[in-house]
């Protein structure tokens, strides 16, 4: 069985000590280092060869932001995963996490069993959002950060590499599908959906899951919908 091995990163003691105890519980788990700042998390994420970084975002210094877009820069730490760790999850430092490369976000105030599979879920490439979130607020934050007509001509043009079926798988992910309920959407099989969704990744340069989100609203290939 592998471990995964996960970095804490929040400038509060008591906070680490609480997901320490908690991750440290888990069998296929363990926490490999903490941090109490954004350029200490970078350090640690390559030092400890981190797969998962829980973030904060509100530090002293370098922010979990900032923390969030050097990790994501770095071809080194191509692997690294980060949850960022937020407060209040109706925020625009949501969509922000988003765009700087985050897995995905989770509320401090989720149930414990929630951040644990949002560990699993960053670890296998699959992160999209948290469960408390839904796909019409992340869309909502998207358009309120993206361009005047909600289309980035550099993205959209990017789409032109898809195949019309890799589009529509894309379609399918932005609107937080599984690929379980992708494949008896167009029904096809799991493993081809998975297929589909790992060749748009590599064609669109995406790390997970959570950057096909935001490339489909910022693209235009899917328009928020406020309700």
């Amino acid at each position: 069985m592998t471990t995964i091995r996960v970095l804490l990163a929040d400038d509060q003691a008591l906070l680490r000590s609480a997901f320490r105890v908690l991750v440290d519980s888990e069998p296929d788990m363990e926490v490999v280092g903490e941090a109490s700042d954004g350029a200490e998390a970078v350090r640690l994420a390559k030092l400890e060869r981190a797969d998962v970084v829980l973030m904060d975002i509100r530090m002293p210094g370098t922010d979990g932001l900032a923390a969030t877009r050097m990790i994501s820069a770095d071809p080194s730490l191509a692997h690294v995963r980060v949850v960022i760790l937020t407060t209040f999850e109706v925020d625009d430092y949501v969509v922000q996490s988003l765009r700087a490369g985050a897995s995905g976000f989770l509320g401090k105030g989720s149930e414990p069993d929630e951040l644990l599979s949002a560990i699993r879920v960053a670890a296998g490439g699959e992160a999209l959002l948290s469960p408390a979130a839904t796909k019409g607020l992340i869309a909502r934050f998207l358009a309120q950060g993206g361009a005047d007509d909600g289309r980035d001509p550099v993205r959209a043009e990017r789409l032109d590499a898809l195949t019309v079926r890799e589009r529509e798988v894309l379609v399918q992910v932005a609107g937080g599908l599984s690929n379980d309920e992708i494949a008896e959407r167009l029904e096809v099989s799991p493993l081809t959906v998975k297929t589909h969704v790992n060749r748009a990744m590599a064609k669109l340069g995406a790390r997970d899951r959570a950057q096909l989100v935001v490339i489909a609203y910022e693209s235009g290939l899917v328009r928020p919908r406020v309700e």
